[in-house]
């Protein structure tokens, strides 16, 4: 919750002016039952006319004035309310922005969109009543009490009596509700987290005929979630009749007594009338009142679980005095003796990596499924901090640079594709808003994605829809690697981005690649052989460790990791064409050299 109160500071003035007019408009509607007295004791009772017109007509300009209280009450706080979630709602999307792949994984994708929105909608309902009742309620409650015992202090027990009844129940009901809404907000998480995943998935579902089950799920989480609303609702609609019996038993109570009281003398009628508008006030006053306390328990759970997201300090942090890039940097990247744990774990799950991937040259990673190369590559751009030894990029600790530089040395193209909302341009041009028409139709035609994109109906203006869920697994690779293309980095890495092409893709995308990228540092992370036989540099990992490092030809020959997943892979005929061109490719390169 502390997190949040800096977000009200840029609305103190408002706020005071709020309170102002707040007073003003509970002095208005104190002083009408004043009014109403005097007309009917001396107007009406009195027989005098002036006095009733006088009273009257001073009544509408109060009334009249406490209208215009009321509405720049509305404004302000409807003003205040809106600018305060805006701030907090950009800064919790801007810390967000800035976790590492660590934080996410504390908060659910579902939560986060549940803090950003359902959350945030809570604390900006509950802050407008609280502006306009909690402000409002307790002024008008004391000025009222203290009016109503000025009037009739015979009666005075009555309203005692109702406030009584009142504060009972809301204890009762506060009790009640408080660990409903802890439980509330938990559930909307979980309807969000069982759409999305259908959502997403749709396809999957489809497949395996599992819609009936999956939509098993939804109501599951769904019913749950309406039962616990309708709990927590029920809790308001049983609080306004019980209020409303109360005011309108001590309504009959004030006129049963305050009848007896008329009668022999003791008060006038128009302070018993007086006297009973001012006891609805006070308990209307403690009517809103319990109406806050019931939302305020939903909204404070909301605000602490934004609170939370906001307060959470990305572990990946900006340099105090980041270093440069010299401008004739290469991007040659350096492991030195990484080590690498997730947060909590038990053991690493990278030991002592050392390699060099120099410019020029492609270095590919292979292993099986669990081996650490995703984790590996994921620490160049610093998606992760190394646990011990070094990642260098020009002999320059990726940690010494900023991120705004060091993610502008790479292009990176993740294992899962993720395209946005757009044309295809735009999201070619993701990583390079600048690019020229030019360089988005080279960057496609490298990335062997023009021949497909040709045959849109809009070409390079067709929509993407969010996630690119109308183009293909291939074709949405293709676009990423465009997108990686377009920036023209010193340093590409592919996290297995070809596993959705087809073997003939494949084939040209790497030979277009291999033209580009020769004066670039390629790291590619691959699951295929066929994708990194011609790779200058293949290095093997099992179980976080290097267990081999060498050319294809070489490694077929003295490495058993690699040995196993190429006999997986290929045909005794594969294996033999392969071994074949990639040694006569080693002979040529070793030839070009002696020259």
């Amino acid at each position: 919750m502390k997190p949040l109160f800096k977000f009200f500071k840029p609305y103190w003035l408002p706020f005071i002016i709020l309170v102002v007019f707040t007073y003003l408009q509970v002095m208005a509607t104190l002083k009408l039952p004043d009014y109403m007295s005097d007309i009917v004791n001396k107007g009406i009772i009195g027989q005098n006319m002036q006095t009733a017109w006088h009273s009257g007509l001073l009544m509408l300009l109060v009334t009249l004035g406490g209208a215009l209280a009321s509405i720049v009450v509305g404004f302000f706080a409807s003003r205040i309310a809106t600018g305060f979630t805006r701030d907090m709602r950009l800064a919790l999307f801007t810390r967000v922005e800035s976790f590492s792949i660590h934080e996410f994984n504390q908060f659910s994708t579902a939560s986060l969109i549940t803090r950003s929105t359902n959350d945030m909608q809570q604390v900006q309902q509950t802050l407008v009543m609280l502006l306009r009742m909690m402000l409002m309620a307790p002024i008008m409650a004391v000025g009222a009490l203290q009016n109503a015992l000025g009037m009739a202090p015979e009666m005075s027990w009555i309203i005692g009596l109702a406030i009584a009844i009142m504060l009972s129940v809301i204890v009762v009901l506060f009790r009640i509700g408080i660990p409903k809404f802890n439980l509330l907000q938990k559930m909307v998480d979980r309807l969000n987290l069982v759409t999305r995943e259908n959502l997403t998935g749709l396809r999957v579902v489809r497949a395996f005929n599992n819609e009936k089950r999956e939509q098993a799920k939804f109501e599951t989480a769904n019913d749950e979630l309406t039962q616990l609303n309708l709990f927590t609702n029920r809790l308001l609609v049983i609080m306004q009749p019980v209020m409303m019996l109360v005011m309108n038993f001590a309504t009959l109570a004030i006129v049963w007594f305050g009848a007896h009281l008329v009668y022999s003398n003791t008060i006038e009628i128009g302070n018993m009338l007086a006297f009973m508008q001012y006891a609805i006030q006070v308990i209307m006053s403690f009517l809103m009142i319990s109406i806050v306390f019931i939302i305020v328990p939903r909204a404070a759970v909301s605000a602490r679980r934004i609170g939370e997201v906001i307060a959470t300090k990305p572990t990946i942090l900006e340099p105090r005095t980041p270093k440069q890039l010299p401008k004739t940097a290469h991007g040659t990247v350096e492991f030195r003796n990484v080590t690498f744990s997730y947060p909590g774990a038990d053991l690493p799950v990278l030991s002592d990596i050392s390699f060099t991937a120099h410019s020029g040259q492609t270095t590919a990673l292979i292993g099986s499924t669990g081996s650490g190369k995703t984790t590996l590559i994921n620490l160049i751009p610093r998606f992760y901090d190394v646990t011990a030894g070094k990642v260098l990029i020009d002999d320059i600790d990726v940690r010494d640079l900023s991120l705004h530089d060091l993610h502008g040395e790479i292009g990176y193209v993740p294992q899962k594709a993720a395209l946005f909302s757009g044309t295809v341009a735009s999201n070619i041009r993701y990583g390079k808003h600048d690019a020229s028409e030019k360089d988005v139709t080279q960057a496609a035609t490298i990335a062997q994605a023009a021949e497909f994109i040709d045959g849109l109906e809009n070409g390079y203006d067709n929509e993407i829809a969010q996630g690119g869920s109308n183009v293909s697994g291939g074709q949405k690779q293709r676009l990423s690697i465009a997108r990686a293309l377009a920036v023209n980095p010193n340093i590409y890495i592919f996290d297995d981005s070809f596993s959705a092409l087809d073997f003939r893709t494949d084939a040209k995308l790497r030979k277009a690649l291999e033209k580009e990228t020769k004066a670039k540092t390629v790291l590619i992370v691959g699951q295929r052989i066929s994708t990194i036989v011609n790779a200058d540099k293949i290095i093997v990992i099992d179980e976080g460790k290097i267990v081999g490092e060498g050319t294809h030809s070489e490694l077929l020959q003295t490495n058993a990791v690699y040995q196993e997943i190429a006999k997986s892979q290929l045909s005794d005929e594969e294996l033999a064409a392969m071994t074949s061109t990639s040694t006569a490719r080693s002979k040529k390169e070793k030839s070009h050299g002696r020259k």
